[in-house]
């Protein structure tokens, strides 16, 4: 696909404009950035070098550490450069490839995180079988699983960041480029085309709410005993209007669709 943009590079205006406020910002995130470093690496280091913790947990904590250093790494010492120099200006690659390493060990963590209280959870529910059921390979399985899914999440991310044109204000209100500061200068090329993305899918939404806005409401409530006529409305909603509903909603959608063709 050609790409679009017209824009070949973007400035991140950062924290402040204040000089004085930059300086003491420098020397607090330097410092962050320092303890960041030596706390996590010191983890990953004792976790690798020392036998005895060459354990599940230990094996996830030191893989979670290491997704901390490249997590502040992709960001602080750009933030950092910004204190001392202006304009911060970063190439539209860079800021892509910027976005992707950002959310790709950040994607990671959030499922690593998951992974960790499943290992705690096999290791208190049971403890015989946890050698077994956390072995070596089921470890790499788990670690490697978290690790792909993280750099697809945000290879998504960056290619449909890739495909938006950018053609007007090229400042990002943010020390790093971000999905959302980046949305925000993205060009809308006309309300045609919006009309003709929510036309597209509308159907969906409107089949989606009909079956979770009931689903949310009859279990996240608290039930009382003058709830149970209510709930069972709500039922009866989702589990017999919904299915009869479905087909007539993306029926009268082609049909509409049809008139509109013709």
């Amino acid at each position: 696909m050609e790409n679009q943009t017209e824009v070949h590079e973007f400035v991140l205006t950062g924290l402040t404009n204040d000089h004085q406020k930059q300086h003491i910002l420098f020397i607090f995130f330097l410092l962050i950035y320092i303890a960041s470093l030596l706390g996590n690496g010191t983890i990953l280091a004792v976790a690798v070098a020392e036998p005895r913790l060459h354990t599940p947990m230990y094996f996830f904590l030191g893989n979670l550490s290491w997704l901390d250093i490249c997590s502040c790494t992709v960001t602080v010492p750009k933030m950092l450069s910004g204190f001392l120099r202006e304009p911060q200006a970063i190439s539209f690659i860079g800021c892509l490839t910027q976005l992707h390493f950002f959310h790709f060990p950040g994607s990671s963590e959030g499922i690593l995180l998951g992974v960790m209280a499943l290992d705690r959870c096999v290791a208190i529910c049971k403890p015989l079988r946890y050698p077994v059921i956390m072995n070596k390979w089921a470890c790499l399985l788990l670690v490697g699983a978290t690790w792909a899914a993280g750099f697809f999440h945000a290879l998504m991310h960056t290619v449909l960041t890739s495909h938006l044109w950018f053609c007007g204000p090229n400042h990002v209100q943010h020390f790093f480029c971000d999905l959302k500061p980046l949305l925000k200068l993205a060009c809308i090329q006309s309300w045609e085309s919006r009309r003709k993305a929510f036309s597209t899918c509308a159907s969906h939404l409107t089949v989606v709410a009909l079956l979770y806005v009931p689903v949310l409401s009859n279990y996240m409530l608290a039930s009382t005993g003058e709830s149970a006529e209510r709930e069972m409305i709500i039922t009866i909603l989702y589990s017999a209007i919904t299915p009869v509903l479905n087909p007539l909603i993306y029926t009268l959608k082609s049909l509409l669709w049809r008139r509109v063709l013709q």
